[in-house]
């Protein structure tokens, strides 16, 4: 038997009439608000998403733009220090061919001044005035001179020590210039290859100026001679 005070559960009636029966209007279910709010809520919701999302897709889009200019401003540096290494290299390597090239031409014409230093005394000689001995001396000359072989060393020019060998000297010393050439010298460009072997004597300046000078010193003398005749008188 059930005990008579026993508790009973309250009965609850839901009116799930779409009309109500006192005002005769159609109801609107509760749950329409909830589901009407429900999408305006998630809608709001996803629209801050998105602009959370724009935001750190425009903060990570300038990240990777920074980092990309800074490669490349690497890069470009490491490419023109390149390029300024393979000029130099370039420049060198070139320098170095041609130094080489002219060392070479200049030992092989070295052994060849002797050929023309026995030229220059068949020359004084008069046996290349003419026949065919002149067409090969003429020839080989002219081949020496265009790959720059240079002679000097001549009556009347200025001495000088770099590039001429004085054996004999004569005069006081003033303004010494060549007055006899014993042997050509021979330059091959910047490269001189032997020295001129010279006599030097005084220039016209400086024989002037000898002159002048012995004259004084006679004029001297023949003063000092009269003082002392006087004296004695």
């Amino acid at each position: 038997m059930t005990e008579p005070n026993a508790e009973k559960e309250p009965i609850t009636f839901v009116d799930n009439r779409r009309i109500d029966p006192e005002t005769g209007e159609i109801r609107q279910p509760a749950a329409d608000n909830t589901t009407a709010a429900g999408p305006a809520t998630e809608s709001g919701n996803r629209a801050e998403q998105d602009n959370g999302a724009e935001l750190d897709n425009g903060l990570d889009a300038q990240a990777l733009a920074d980092t990309i200019s800074g490669e490349l401003a690497e890069r470009t540096a490491d490419l023109q220090r390149l390029t300024a290494e393979y000029a130099n290299y370039r420049r060198r390597v070139e320098r170095d061919r041609k130094s080489t090239i002219d060392a070479a031409k200049a030992s092989v014409v070295t052994e060849l001044l002797g050929v023309l230093d026995d030229l220059d005394r068949a020359r004084a000689h008069g046996d290349l005035e003419s026949g065919p001995l002149r067409t090969v001396a003429d020839k080989l000359s002219a081949a020496l001179l265009k790959q720059g072989l240079e002679e000097f060393g001549s009556e009347g020019e200025p001495f000088d020590p770099t590039l001429h060998e004085a054996v004999q000297h004569e005069g006081s010393g003033h303004d010494p210039v060549i007055g006899i050439v014993m042997r050509k010298g021979y330059r091959f460009g910047d490269r001189v290859l032997r020295h001129a072997l010279v006599g030097v004597t005084d220039g016209a300046a400086g024989a002037t100026e000898a002159a002048a000078a012995e004259t004084a010193d006679r004029t001297t003398e023949e003063a000092s001679n009269l003082d002392a005749g006087a004296n004695d008188n």
